[in-house]
């Protein structure tokens, strides 16, 4: 139990370790405006839908912080905060960044023989705006496909429809990997569609769903943030 407690498995760490990326992107967006992470439904809303102004959107961000420090004082009485592994999971997430993209395009050339026709990226953007859609990507997309949609799956198909435990985090995995995937089509900001990106999507959203399943919350976010970097901002 107490391993469990000093691991980035720990809800209460991991979500302390990505708070900071969470607060960058939010802040950053003001800079970046009106440019958005897709799963990024809540920031949105408020600016597209809603039309809430710059002076709002702190009011609403305050509100954030506070929940969420509520949220942890919560978490507190179960579970234990341990920034000793702070930087050891930034240091495995950028491992993985670093050698995730090469893996999956080994798989798909030498196993499955697909080209990967990687997506062109983010070319007519500036630099900041990529580093600032890269965390957003790291954060949202891992709490939105991961921690929310894998999970739910898992539940849905293991309490509700009484598959085994096994059966149902496959099923989970191969059900939120491709719904990762096509998330990167859907217009106005979509990519065109290709078999060989959709593929190495869903391939990506199966490598960082067993990150999240083995190593937690905050390695998958970093990794994601760090690999969108790699790719986006610094290419």
């Amino acid at each position: 139990m107490a391993a469990q407690q000093d691991s980035p498995r720990n809800l209460l760490t991991s979500l302390i370790l990505v708070f900071p990326l969470f607060i960058i992107y939010q802040v950053g967006v003001l800079f970046t405006l009106p440019m958005l992470n897709g799963a990024d439904f809540v920031t949105t809303l408020l600016f597209a839908s809603l039309r809430l102004t710059r002076s709002g959107y702190l009011v609403f961000l305050a509100a954030v912080v506070l929940g969420f420090a509520l949220g942890l004082a919560l978490l507190k009485h179960t579970q234990q905060f341990n920034g000793k592994v702070f930087l050891p999971v930034v240091l495995e997430s950028a491992i993985y960044a670093l050698t995730m993209g090469s893996l999956i395009v080994l798989v798909m050339t030498k196993v499955l023989g697909i080209s990967p026709t990687l997506a062109a990226g983010l070319p007519e953007q500036g630099l900041l705006t990529r580093l600032v859609m890269s965390l957003g990507a790291g954060v949202y997309e891992e709490a939105v496909f991961r921690l929310g949609l894998l999970s739910g799956c898992i539940a849905l198909f293991n309490k509700l429809l009484g598959m085994s435990r096994w059966a149902a985090v496959l099923g989970a995995f191969l059900v939120s990997s491709a719904i990762f995937s096509l998330a990167h089509y859907l217009p106005p900001t979509g990519d065109p569609w290709s078999f060989g990106s959709f593929t190495f999507r869903a391939l990506a959203g199966i490598a960082f769903a067993t990150l999240f399943k083995l190593r937690g919350f905050a390695v998958a976010v970093y990794t994601h943030a760090f690999y969108d970097v790699f790719v986006l901002a610094l290419r």
